[in-house]
């Protein structure tokens, strides 16, 4: 049987992969059940890479339903060392408009019941999360769309939520007064599952829609699920470049922090 690896791997859909050469859509096994759907394997610039579809083909999982830990552990096992993860998110902030993309550089997570760990024991597992984000992919990404022109955000830091329903005006004033600036449901726990499999993890997130707290403050519309598809399909061609940036100038030699076992073990806590 023909083993596949892949050095990046991509979450994206269909239509993202399409500047990949001899694609194969394969099928992968894992601990913690399917993946989200299947893998699209490729090559861009002589770099392998995988595709899969977040909420699969169809959108069928909504963000509380998505197998992270199978969908990270897939990667893992076809050798991914690097994690590119395009999301569609939400501004909390005024300055952070619709159609702007961020390089997010911290969450903050209103998530719950999600299955979030690779360390179940019987060792109680800690692992650093000051910087989820890798530095290295971060900084690359930063070039990409500074290159391309684009409005784009350094930093940002995202809440993420349960879903699949969008906030109340209260919960979204309590996220913008808090200082938070993107609101999104799908960030944890895949960064940190990336983490704990020693993998580097970048977000380049875009701005689809304007959470419901600034609505009550000015005049923009309520958030829809037609609007934020709307807004992210019309900023693909943009991700597809990012990402292409992203694999063809990371150097593969160079060792990032982020492949370490940042862990520190305890027993008996």
């Amino acid at each position: 049987m023909e083993q596949y690896t892949a050095e990046f791997g991509v979450f994206g859909g269909s239509g993202f992969y399409s500047f990949l050469e001899n694609v194969k859509e394969i099928k992968v096994e894992t601990p913690y059940g399917p993946p989200s759907d299947v893998i699209a394997i490729g090559e861009y610039k002589g770099r392998s890479v995988a595709f899969l579809p977040r909420h699969g083909k169809l959108h069928q999982l909504p963000p509380h339903k998505i197998p992270y830990r199978a969908n990270i552990w897939a990667f893992k096992k076809l050798g991914v060392k690097r994690i590119i993860a395009p999301t569609a998110v939400g501004s909390l902030q005024s300055e952070y408009k619709v159609g702007d993309f961020v390089v997010t550089d911290q969450f903050v997570d209103f998530t719950r019941g999600r299955e979030c760990t690779f360390y179940e024991g019987p060792i109680t597992t800690h692992i650093s999360m000051a910087e989820p984000y890798c530095p290295e992919l971060r900084g690359i990404a930063i070039e990409a769309l500074e290159k391309l022109g684009v409005r784009f955000h350094r930093t940002g830091t995202v809440v993420v939520i349960q879903g699949p329903r969008f906030s109340t005006k209260a919960e979204s004033l309590f996220f913008t007064r808090m200082g938070f600036h993107i609101i999104n449901m799908t960030q944890y726990p895949e960064v940190v599952l990336a983490r704990e499999l020693e993998m580097c993890y970048v977000n380049i997130a875009v701005v689809t829609d304007y959470d419901v707290g600034i609505v009550s403050e000015g005049n923009v519309q309520p958030v829809t699920q037609e609007m934020v598809i709307k807004k992210f399909n019309e900023n693909i061609g943009t991700l597809k470049e990012v990402v292409k940036y992203i694999i063809e100038h990371t150097p593969p030699e160079r060792h990032c922090k982020c492949g370490e076992a940042l862990k520190d073990a305890r027993v008996g806590e």
